[in-house]
């Protein structure tokens, strides 16, 4: 290690790994705009977040929790240009608010993230 590597590491950090809390946040508020499927959700967060990472693990862990507390509901469908069918994701109408609520938990971390690195 030299202390060139601790500079370069600052200026340019490795991705944060979601845990499942925040994974859930994050679907929600995507969700919330739009269906989505799996691997949709993850090169979202990619493109949109760059300093975020999602692994497969997580975000099935998630979303398995949020249809089973029923906030999401999920269907198979084939996607264009895609080979298999994909299970598509989606806020059930009766979890609209507490969905909303969760999202606006990202939203603020995020900003809050955002904030801090630029001090």
């Amino acid at each position: 290690m030299k202390f060139e590597d601790i500079y370069k590491f600052f200026h340019n950090p490795p991705p944060h790994y979601l845990n499942r809390e925040l994974a859930v946040c994050y679907i929600l508020s995507v969700l919330l705009n739009r269906e989505s499927y799996g691997t949709e959700l993850i090169e979202c967060l990619e493109k949109q977040y760059p300093n975020y990472r999602l692994s497969d693990t997580v975000l099935y862990s998630a979303l398995k929790f949020l249809e089973q507390e029923k906030t999401v509901t999920g269907y198979w469908r084939k996607v264009e240009g895609r080979g298999r069918p994909r299970r598509m994701y989606q806020v059930c109408d009766t979890a609209r608010k507490q969905a909303e609520d969760l999202a606006q938990l990202w939203l603020t971390y995020t900003d809050e993230q955002t904030s801090s690195q630029a001090i």
